[in-house]
């Protein structure tokens, strides 16, 4: 028992809150609708932590990132391929998951059906005055996630170009920082509770065919990941960076090794870094630069995760999406995806604000977060990967600037 609550052990007991739900749902339907305000309360808990994560953690990020080493070419050319990397992912994990679409295809005792409205900006005119706050009332609002990113990173990267004139604001945002992701850290100790009542829900309206739609979707997440691995990671870095197939794919492997088993990119650091300078070659001045830079912004595995929940969840409730809703839903992801918490089940408080920026139900997310574990080892993998692979292309492209 002392194992199953171990903080790092959480998915163990999401997993047996998951099991509970299945039984309740099953045996007593009635209930288990009634009951589902207990879902929806855990949910509400997630998304009033949403602003003050995604706000705390974009200007911590950026704030302390101030005293790394002035590598300001390297810097720049980084986070641009970090953003390339990001988008091309999304792009393939896109192209993967219209492909097996699976939220189609099932059937269940009661269809699902969404009964709210679809909202996000679905043009370029749109796209961007969503992201820009119209007040102060819009960067506290959970419905407008992007305009509280622009603000935070606004302000963050004001108080940077101050320098010690901003010290004392920078202070109390580390120090409430930790306060806020304390809180993130309680409610999601919530999770097992929140997800059985959901599951419970979902089993009592929606039948034993919710299990085929999640495997659908596992399966889809994993195949997308692949996808993105072959086409965006590999494949420029042998032929681009002229890393070697075997070693390339020895040194992935041991990282893999790593992110399946804690799920986490900074625990993974140090091994990253160590295949990067010792097996691949690269320089441990570019190394020890780009991969803890990579921990923060380069999520090729987010890009997966986000993908191929939108099409999922628009799916299973039979919801039309234009193509231009995934061009702004790509956008979205980009700037979402730096605001990841570092914390067990982080990856659940951003697939909510990811729904929530587009109106999307958020029903799904308790079976979902039932199973995270197994898409959080597909998508560390890749987040880890990705970053080795950058590491090695921007070792590349500095080639004859560090002989």
């Amino acid at each position: 028992m002392k194992t199953v609550f171990k903080k790092e052990n959480l998915f163990i007991r999401i997993a047996i809150g998951f099991g509970v739900g299945i039984l309740l749902g099953t045996l007593a339907p009635e209930f288990s609708i009634d009951a589902k305000i207990v879902g929806d309360i855990y949910l509400n808990l997630i998304k009033v932590m949403v602003i003050p994560v995604i706000i705390c953690a974009v200007m911590t990020g950026i704030i302390n990132s101030s005293n790394m080493p002035s590598l300001k070419r390297v810097a720049v050319k980084t986070v641009l391929l970090y953003i390339v990397m990001f988008l091309a992912s999304f792009v393939v994990s896109f192209v993967v998951a219209w492909i097996i679409r699976p939220g189609m295809g099932v059937m269940f005792e009661n269809q699902p059906v969404y009964e709210g409205e679809i909202g996000g900006p679905i043009s370029l005119s749109g796209i961007l005055l969503g992201m820009l706050p119209h007040s102060f009332s819009d960067v506290l609002s959970a419905k407008c996630i992007l305009p509280a990113l622009i603000f935070a990173l606004v302000l963050s990267a004001v108080m940077v170009s101050m320098g010690d004139k901003a010290q004392p604001v920078a202070d109390f945002i580390n120090k409430l920082t930790k306060v806020v992701f304390r809180i993130l850290s309680i409610i999601m100790e919530t999770s097992p509770v929140g997800v059985m009542f959901l599951m419970a829900y979902s089993i009592a309206q929606y039948g034993t065919g919710l299990f085929m739609a999640i495997g659908r979707y596992i399966l889809c997440c994993w195949l997308a990941c692949i996808a993105v691995f072959i086409i965006v990671l590999f494949v420029p870095s042998v032929l681009y960076a002229k890393a070697e197939v075997k070693t390339f794919l020895a040194a992935c492997g041991k990282v893999a090794l790593m992110t399946m088993s804690t799920t986490s990119s900074a625990a993974t650091l140090p091994t990253t870094i160590r295949v990067s300078v010792e097996e691949l070659g690269a320089p441990a001045s570019i190394s020890n630069f780009t991969l803890p830079l990579g921990c923060t912004i380069n999520m090729c595995g987010g890009a997966c995760s986000f993908c191929c929940l939108a099409v999922f969840v628009s799916d299973f409730y039979s919801l039309d999406l234009p193509l231009t809703q995934f061009a702004a839903m790509a956008i979205a992801a980009t700037l979402l995806n730096m605001a990841a918490p570092g914390i067990p089940g982080g990856g659940i408080l951003l697939m909510t604000s990811y729904l929530t920026i587009f109106s999307l139900p958020l029903d799904l997310i308790g079976p979902i977060a039932a199973f995270y574990r197994l898409l959080d080892m597909a998508f560390t993998t890749i987040n880890v990967e990705g970053d080795v692979a950058a590491n090695l292309i921007i070792a590349k492209s500095e080639e004859n600037m560090i002989k």
